[in-house]
């Protein structure tokens, strides 16, 4: 595995798949296509460039800008909103370390987080106060409340269409994932990636998000690119810096939906570089929304011919992911 203070490897254009919706939705031969690049390109590495999703540029623009304005405030302020992983609201560096998910103790994560999540309480006080908890918004940064809201519900409608090209890239009679998102559980994290003067030199094996996969069905990344940036780790190639486009937004399944494929898709598995000597003062933001199911939603792994793992029992969707969030908490 590469170094995290090495200098960022080549790209992995041919590892990920560039697809493009609008072919999709135009049906016919051209959605056909889509559907074969998507099964191909899942098989590889669990990632897409996807092109045509149709959320307008300055929207993700917006919200990161009224995001910056909230992390350029005093610690102090910000611990007014401080929470621990899956919370709602500022998850201060030190917090998390994703790395532990894969069993590997690393150094804490070298970011800082604003998340928000679904807020459409079922009524069930033990269900709620873990999956539907309520949003908090910054006093202090009035706009993001609305900027956030509207991204969120822009990008929860993408995920939706992805899943169903995803049931249609199988071949599935259905989509059936129509019928356990109703009331889906989700999560949109504002990363932030403080430069080196802040953060420090990084210890060894130290990142600003340690190697992992994700843990729902669909994660959709408004990201910047970096030296310090996202990479991608595949079988053929190692790891390797992500393509970037900035018309396009990066995709990746989780282990939810990996396990619901029978392992024929894996998981996307990924990491961000720490800030690099050659850009030390590199201030990085992404935007990342964690799409999962219905909180009670039984998984079934689908068999083969299509599946790749047979035996696998079904599983229900908040205790699949429970286990696997309580991995990156730190302390």
């Amino acid at each position: 595995m590469n170094s995290p203070n090495a200098p960022a490897t080549p790209d992995a254009p041919d590892a990920i798949a560039s697809i493009d919706l609008a072919r999709w939705r135009a049906g016919g031969d051209a959605a056909a296509e889509v559907e074969r690049e998507v099964d191909a390109g899942l098989r590889r590495a669990g990632f897409l460039l996807v092109h045509g999703h149709g959320i307008p540029a300055e929207l993700p623009a917006a919200v990161r800008a009224a995001a910056r304005r909230f992390f350029a405030l005093p610690d102090e302020v910000k611990q007014a909103y401080a929470v621990t992983v899956g919370g709602r609201g500022w998850i201060g560096p030190g917090k998390e370390a994703n790395g532990y998910a894969e069993g590997t103790e690393t150094p804490p994560d070298l970011k800082e987080t604003y998340a928000v999540g679904a807020d459409t309480a079922t009524g069930d006080r033990a269900v709620d106060e873990v999956w539907f908890l309520p949003n908090v918004w910054p006093a202090e940064v009035t706009e993001l409340r609305e900027l956030l809201t509207a991204y969120t519900t822009a990008v929860r409608a993408l995920s939706d269409e992805l899943l169903a090209l995803f049931a249609a890239a199988l071949r599935l009679p259905d989509n059936p994932f129509a019928a356990v998102t109703t009331r889906p559980t989700w999560t949109c994290n504002i990363n932030h990636y403080p430069p080196m003067s802040t953060v420090g030199t990084p210890e060894p094996g130290q990142f600003r998000i340690g190697p992992h996969t994700d843990f729902g069905t669909v994660t959709v990344l408004d990201r910047e690119p970096g030296a310090g940036g996202l990479q991608v780790y595949t079988e053929e190639q190692g790891w390797a810096d992500a393509p970037w486009d900035p018309a396009a937004l990066t995709v990746n399944i989780g282990d939810l939906l990996a396990y619901w494929s029978g392992q024929r898709w894996p998981s996307g598995r990924h990491r961000v570089l720490p800030p690099q000597p050659e850009a030390p003062e590199e201030d990085l933001v992404s935007l990342i929304y964690f799409y999962e199911l219905d909180h009670d939603a039984v998984v079934t792994p689908l068999a083969a011919p299509i599946g790749r793992v047979t035996g696998q029992p079904p599983v229900i969707s908040a205790d699949f992911l429970r286990t696997r969030l309580d991995a990156i908490t730190v302390g």
